[in-house]
């Protein structure tokens, strides 16, 4: 009996099931398991997000999308990008099971490694999907780290997590060590979210995204750019680490930089604003720190 290919859908693929089953985070991509149906799904999201690309997106995105020479009709493989990425930043795509701990992530992005998805939405699923697929982290995320000072600006961030650590390690109460760390973790989170994922980018011809969430979605980035229902504001960093947020519907608030050394600069401020303590309270609501997000920092300590 011929065998069937299980293939690597978001939810239903048995290969990520059972490296899940066995504990392992980091893993190979079994590019042979890709079915018709998961290439067929990334040449339809690839087909029409280009053209919006090319209006909405960045300057240093549509470079990066060239430089990676990504294959519009077929899921990559990650060698490939590595191949054409490495050598540019010294980043590379490293392929996961699933959910990474918050301090884990962070420590990728110092170490030059982007934690990355290999499961791929359903085709009649192309417009949302609550957790990332190889789409929104290669196509969305993996072309601004060829660009230099967008992959300092992430490495100087994953730095971020072990200073942190420093800090409470540096305080002998339990229960306020605790809640500093679950502080910090939803301001590091709010700040990413605000900008890596949903920022937008002052430019000659107007503003561009350069925010990976809006990037690899069809809808939200031309809304982010034309709606009048879209709050747009310079990025104030006060502002951004007590702003929550939630995921399922398109974002009301956004926030701008100028470039990204401005980037680079406001990770720099969110540090020394952790060393002085103005992380430690930010205000509460979404998001939620996971358990599993505060115990990746404590076990450091």
């Amino acid at each position: 009996m011929e065998a069937v290919a299980t293939g690597l859908t978001t939810g239903e693929a048995p290969f990520i099931d059972s490296a899940r089953s066995a504990g392992q985070l980091y893993i190979e991509q079994p590019y042979h398991l890709y079915s018709p149906e998961n290439h067929n799904a990334w040449r339809l999201l690839f087909e029409r997000l280009s053209p919006r690309w090319e209006r909405y997106a960045n300057a240093h995105f549509l470079k990066g999308v060239g430089s990676l020479c990504l294959d519009p009709l077929h899921v990559p493989r990650l060698d490939d990008v590595n191949r054409f990425l490495n050598p540019l930043t010294g980043f590379r795509a490293r392929p996961v099971s699933g959910y990474v701990p918050a301090f884990v992530f962070f420590d990728c992005l110092r170490n030059r490694e982007f934690p990355t998805t290999i499961t791929i939405r359903r085709p009649d699923h192309l417009d949302y999907l609550p957790e990332p697929d190889i789409f929104h982290d290669v196509a969305g995320h993996v072309p601004m780290h060829t660009d230099r000072n967008f992959a300092e600006a992430l490495v100087r961030f994953g730095e971020c997590a072990h200073t942190a650590v420093e800090i409470a390690a540096g305080i002998g109460d339990h229960d306020r060590r605790l809640e500093t760390l679950t502080s910090v973790i939803r301001a590091m989170a709010r700040f990413f979210w605000f900008t890596v994922e949903f920022g937008l980018m002052r430019s000659p011809a107007g503003l561009k995204v350069y925010g990976s969430g809006l990037l690899s979605s069809f809808g939200e980035i031309a809304h982010a750019i034309d709606s009048p229902d879209v709050q747009r504001y310079p990025i104030q960093l006060e502002w951004a680490i007590n702003q929550s947020f939630e995921i399922d519907h398109y974002q009301p608030l956004l926030f701008i930089v100028d470039s990204f050394d401005h980037l680079f600069s406001l990770v720099g401020q969110l540090e020394e604003w952790m060393k002085l303590g103005r992380l430690s309270n930010v205000a509460p609501g979404e998001p939620a720190v996971n358990p599993h997000d505060l115990e990746s920092f404590l076990e450091r300590l």
